[in-house]
C-alpha cells in the first residue's frame, strides 16, 4: 500500500523532492567545507593562550608563595622562544628568557625527579603534596601535555602539524622541557629524589633527560644527598 502510493507520484512532484534533497546535500556540504576550513586553515594561538593564561591564573591563585608572577609577561617571553621560527629551529636556549620570567623558589627536600615513571610519580605527588616534580611547578603546571610551534617568518602559532619529540632535536617542546629540566636540576637542593622504572632492563638510561641532562647540572654544593626510588610491578623480584 505505501509503496504503491510513493510509486504515483507525479512527475513534478519527484523533480521537486530532487531538488529539495539536492539542495540539503549542498548545504551539508557547504557547511562541512566551512567546518573544515574554520578547522584546518585557522592557527590556534587564541586557544592555547586561553589555556596557558587560564592555568597561571589557577596556579597563581592556589599557591600564594607565587603570586608576583605576571601570567602576560609569561606568555609574552613564551612566544619569543618560538614564534617566527622553523618548527625545527627552536634551540632550549630559545628558552632562558621564560624560565628567567618565572619566579619561585626550589622546594629544598622536597624535589622529585623521575624517568620513566611520569604516570605513577605524578599519582604519587598528586597524594603527597611533600613532593614536588617539575609539572607541579609554575613553569611545568603551564605547559604539562601542550604542543605548540611556529612558522619561520611567520606571527602565527601552530597546535598542530608541528615535529615531534623524534623528529627533531631543537624542536620548540623538547628544547622547552630540556631546558626547564635543566634548570630545575640546577636548583635542587636539600635531600632530593628520582623515581626509576624498576620494571624496564635499564631503569637509569643514559640517554634519557634525567640522566643526560638533569644529573649534569646537579649541584653538589648544594645538595645533601640523592634518594633514589626503584619501582617495580607487584610481583616482581
Amino acid at each position: 500500500m505505501v509503496y504503491r502510493e510513493i510509486g504515483q507520484v507525479s512527475s513534478p512532484k519527484r523533480r521537486n523532492i530532487r531538488i529539495i534533497c539536492l539542495s540539503l546535500v549542498l548545504i551539508a556540504t557547504v557547511i562541512l567545507a566551512v567546518t573544515l576550513g574554520l578547522t584546518l586553515g585557522t592557527t590556534s594561538s587564541g586557544s592555547l593562550k586561553e589555556t596557558i593564561i587560564n592555568r597561571c591564573n589557577t596556579y597563581l591563585k592556589d599557591n600564594g608563595a607565587t603570586s608576583q608572577n605576571d601570567c602576560e609577561k609569561i606568555w609574552d617571553s613564551f612566544t619569543q622562544a618560538f614564534v617566527g621560527k622553523d618548527t625545527c629551529d627552536v634551540p632550549p636556549d630559545a628558552y632562558d628568557s621564560l624560565i628567567h620570567s618565572v619566579s619561585q623558589e626550589p622546594a629544598c627536600n622536597r624535589m622529585l625527579f623521575w624517568s620513566k615513571t611520569k604516570e605513577i610519580v605524578h599519582a604519587f605527588t598528586e597524594k603527597r603534596s611533600c613532593y614536588v616534580t617539575l609539572e607541579d611547578t609554575l613553569l611545568g603546571f603551564l605547559l604539562d601535555g601542550l604542543t605548540w610551534c611556529g612558522k619561520n617568518e611567520s606571527q602565527e602559532i601552530f597546535t598542530t602539524e608541528c615535529s615531534s619529540w623524534s623528529d627533531c632535536v631543537n624542536n620548540p617542546v623538547r628544547s622547552f622541557w630540556i631546558q626547564a629540566s635543566a634548570a630545575f636540576a640546577a636548583s635542587a637542593c636539600g635531600d632530593v629524589s628520582v623515581m626509576l622504572n624498576g620494571a624496564i632492563d635499564m631503569p637509569f638510561n643514559p640517554t634519557s633527560t634525567f640522566a643526560s641532562v638533569e644529573v649534569k647540572n646537579f649541584n653538589s654544593s648544594i645538595m645533601n644527598s640523592l634518594i633514589v626510588l626503584l619501582v617495580t610491578k607487584e610481583g616482581d623480584t
